[in-house]
């Protein structure tokens, strides 16, 4: 491939990455609590339709309508996590079993293909979407120009939160009480966080992240609602938290390693380059998936993954 379309892959990888990036930061910081949260998939949808079906009903500014519609997804996300965090933490249902539920759900068989057809956007084009931004008139800089400053909205906020998250993880005293509550929540308890307070917090910043990276996908990527749209996005962004050893510095270069994988295919075909046939570029996002998850599981891995020691874990105070 000439240099061109190296290019063209890593720029589209930056797109085809910032749902990763969306949805595992959220994941990142209920794991980080102790709540696992399988639903990914299922709020993403939902976010995703929400975001679009308002994006198509109103008729203000295009602005003024990608802010309501982001902010839709968000409420939808944060609700089907509302679900999920009142089943796990409360009445402290198995977290596998109510991510799977929450996700079958609202799934591509649940309530956002009804919502799809009930608001009659299935299929139809976008009236508004997310357009790139020409930073500075920076965008035809040789390689900097495209890849850094030519992003639309989304992408810039992704980076924003990156850094916003890694610095409240890390610097921050609510950063450490989370942390804490992840590893030992009873020990966190003893000293006075609200250990509950902390697990319904996150679980539910990380539906709403959940359902803005669902929202990019129908405002930005791919402007169109059809059942299913994120085609397993939100599992790929689970994974993508295990891989990334809950870090998000690694988050953001993994789902971009592995958005190179979800471009690799499109890009070469716009190209008409067919080395491969179309159907092996479109499982090798979940192929590697599977290998990332394989050497995360090695003995070298499980000394230095990090993983939250009371990941998945229900707390009940009088067992403290």
């Amino acid at each position: 491939m000439n240099s061109n379309i190296v290019l063209a892959v890593v720029v589209s990888a930056i797109a085809f990455g910032t749902p990763l990036v969306l949805a595992g930061l959220g994941e990142l910081l209920a794991e980080r609590s102790g709540v696992l949260n399988l639903g990914v998939e299922g709020m993403m949808l939902m976010g995703a339709v929400c975001a679009f079906s308002v994006s198509q009903k109103l008729h203000w500014s295009n602005a003024l309508v990608l802010v309501v519609a982001v902010l839709a997804a968000m409420v939808a996300g944060a609700a089907m996590a509302l679900i999920h965090a009142f089943l796990t933490i409360t009445i402290r249902v198995n977290q596998i079993v109510s991510g799977l539920a929450i996700t079958i759900f609202a799934g591509i068989l649940g309530l956002s293909s009804y919502l799809g057809q009930v608001w009659g956007i299935g299929g139809v084009a976008g009236r508004h979407q997310f357009n790139q931004i020409d930073v500075l008139g920076l965008k035809n800089l040789a390689i900097v120009g495209p890849l850094i400053f030519n992003q639309d909205a989304f992408v810039y906020a992704s980076w924003v939160l990156v850094i916003a998250v890694l610095y409240y993880l890390y610097r921050t005293r609510p950063g450490l009480y989370l942390r804490a509550v992840g590893e030992n929540p009873a020990a966190a308890d003893a000293m006075g966080i609200n250990v509950t307070a902390y697990r319904y917090t996150h679980t539910l910043i990380g539906g709403a992240l959940a359902g803005l990276g669902g929202a990019y996908v129908t405002l930005a990527l791919a402007p169109i609602w059809t059942d299913g749209l994120t085609a397993g996005v939100g599992w790929i962004a689970i994974a993508l938290v295990i891989f990334a050893f809950w870090r998000p510095d690694l988050l953001v270069l993994g789902a971009y390693l592995f958005g190179i994988f979800s471009a690799l295919g499109p890009t070469l075909q716009t190209h008409h380059i067919t080395v491969l046939p179309s159907e092996f570029y479109s499982a090798l996002p979940f192929l590697m998936t599977v290998i990332a998850l394989a050497a995360a599981s090695t003995s070298w891995a499980n000394r230095r993954i990090g993983t939250p020691a009371s990941l998945g874990t229900p707390y009940m105070r009088e067992e403290g």
